[in-house]
Formats: C-alpha cells, sequence, structure tokens
C-alpha cells in the first residue's frame, strides 16, 4: 500500500478513536440530565418538558458517533458459521468484499442525511413537542457519525486488502 494509503488510515483510525472515546462519554451526560428531571419533578415539584428528547438525542449521537470506533475495534456482531474457521488472508479477503456493501449503504445513507439535514436548516424544522427544539442539530450528528463509519468503513478496506496482500498496514 502506497503512503497516501497509510496516511488515510492512521489520520482516520486516530480521529475516530478520538471521537469514539469522546462520544463514550455522552452516556454520563445522558444520565446526568434524566437525574436532574429525577430531583426537578421529585423534589421542586416542576416537571421538565425538554429531558426526555435530549436524552434521545444523546442517545442517537452517542450511538452514531460511537459507530466508527466500534467499527475500528472490530466490536460489531458477526455471524460466525464458517468465518473464523477462515485462514486470517481468506479472512480479509471475506472481509474486502463485504465491506464494499457497507460502504455503499453508508454512501445512500450519508446521502439522504445531508438532504435531511438541508431541509432542516433550510425550513427551520422542529420536532412537534411542546419543547419543540430545532431538528437540524441532531440530524447533522447524525450525517456526521454516518460520514465517520463510511471513512472508518474505507479504513477497513484498505486495511483488509492490504492483509490480504500478506502486507498488513501497522
Amino acid at each position: 500500500m502506497g503512503k497516501t494509503v497509510k496516511l488515510y488510515v492512521h489520520w482516520v483510525d486516530t480521529f475516530n478513536r478520538w471521537v469514539g472515546r469522546f462520544a463514550m462519554r455522552l452516556i454520563f451526560v445522558m444520565a446526568a440530565i434524566m437525574l436532574y428531571a429525577i430531583f426537578s419533578r421529585l423534589f421542586l415539584g416542576r416537571p421538565v418538558n425538554w429531558v426526555m428528547e435530549m436524552s434521545q438525542f444523546l442517545l442517537v449521537s452517542y450511538y452514531l458517533l460511537g459507530g466508527a470506533y466500534s467499527m475500528q475495534l472490530d466490536a460489531h456482531v458477526r455471524m460466525d458459521l464458517f468465518y473464523g474457521r477462515l485462514s486470517a488472508k481468506k479472512r480479509a479477503v471475506t472481509d474486502a468484499f463485504t465491506i464494499l456493501f457497507v460502504i455503499f449503504y453508508l454512501g445512500v445513507l450519508a446521502w439522504g442525511g445531508f438532504s435531511s439535514t438541508e431541509y432542516a436548516w433550510s425550513y427551520n424544522q422542529k420536532n412537534y413537542t411542546s419543547w419543540a427544539p430545532p431538528m437540524w442539530p441532531v440530524k447533522a450528528i447524525m450525517t456526521f457519525g454516518i460520514i465517520l463509519m463510511l471513512l472508518q468503513a474505507i479504513s477497513a478496506f484498505f486495511k483488509d486488502v492490504a492483509i490480504a496482500r500478506g502486507r498488513p498496514i501497522a
């Protein structure tokens, strides 16, 4: 593999590791918001109407921003009927082939995410609730997470091709 590919893999892996480790901490922010809602309702007698949506938005951010890091760590679910019996090179060939479908899927999702975010921004789309938050920030975060997964999938493709060729990228 050339220097450009190695540099791409290094930078994508480094950036996704940083974003993934940041996203892991969002679960604590979500828990704090939920605890605040409980405290506000039980002790102050003032229910808060924005907590459920904010928790959902944070969970979406947690899930999608952490997706690329999960892919990088190979921590996703895999159906392992025959895969585990294959040699490292054959697994790499299999992964390099199947990741192309993932790349296509993520490309379609990214295109839809751009379209949806642009629509939410242009028309000032709001959620139909009493809080009525604007939708573009969460849609932008979702699209960003999908793009990170797409970049990580391309990185995985390069690494698998390198392994299949007998020259893994360190």
